[in-house]
């Protein structure tokens, strides 16, 4: 009689030490995921910003955290939404400094230069009238866009007067901003337009502290 011939052996069961190599890959795939998901959300998304010093009381008061969100003016840099203006007047924005390294301000804008239009300019934000320059004027507290008086009905009654008279003519992609606490801000009164490649985003939310928690 003919014998059989020997079955094929089973494979053999994996070793502590392949197990072992398969979950340190798994882990490191997960970490270089985590690392590049958070590096993504910080840079184009959302990012988190404390506040420093007390040019925004009431709104904002020094050490208190916001959410800054920067989306939307990151696509603003795309060729084909260039013409989209995502910061409006009144918005509170966070922009590098020009003028101190790493340093950056959070104020409230108060006008912006016309639209860009592809080649030219073309037309202004609704406040701000139309023409190739959005002219303001800062009056002894009263602030005028185009010789229309800006509404500063957000700030504390004290604030709305000053000694200090300013006028300055915006271009397309410039902006000028004003902090809420005006008597002690350091703002466009002192380094002038704020250029659209400086702003980081628009605050958004504020987390900290957990008694103010909320939108802005």
């Amino acid at each position: 009689m003919d014998t059989e011939p020997n079955s094929p052996a089973a494979p053999a069961e994996n070793s502590p030490k392949q197990d072992a190599k398969r979950e340190v890959i798994e882990l490191v795939k997960m970490v270089v995921l985590f690392l590049v998901l958070f590096w993504t959300m910080k840079t184009f998304i959302i990012e988190g910003f404390e506040v420093e010093g007390p040019s925004m009381i009431p709104t904002l008061q020094d050490r208190e955290r916001i959410l800054v969100f920067k989306l939307p003016h990151e696509l603003t840099r795309l060729p084909f939404l260039h013409q989209w203006q995502a910061i409006k007047e009144g918005d509170i924005v966070v922009f590098e400094s020009t003028e101190e390294a790493n340093k950056r301000y959070v104020k409230r804008v108060i006008a912006q230069g016309p639209a860009r239009a592809r080649g030219n300019v073309a037309g202004a934000s609704a406040t701000s009238g139309s023409g190739a320059e959005v002219h303001v004027k800062f009056d002894k507290g009263a602030v005028y866009v185009n010789n229309h008086r800006v509404d500063d009905s957000y700030l504390v009654p004290a604030e709305r007067q000053s000694h200090d008279v300013d006028e300055i003519d915006l271009r397309p992609g410039e902006y000028y901003v004003l902090g809420d606490h005006r008597s002690v801000s350091k703002d466009s009164r002192n380094f002038r337009a704020v250029d659209d490649r400086q702003i980081v985003g628009k605050a958004v939310f504020r987390f900290w502290p957990l008694s103010k928690f909320g939108p802005l």
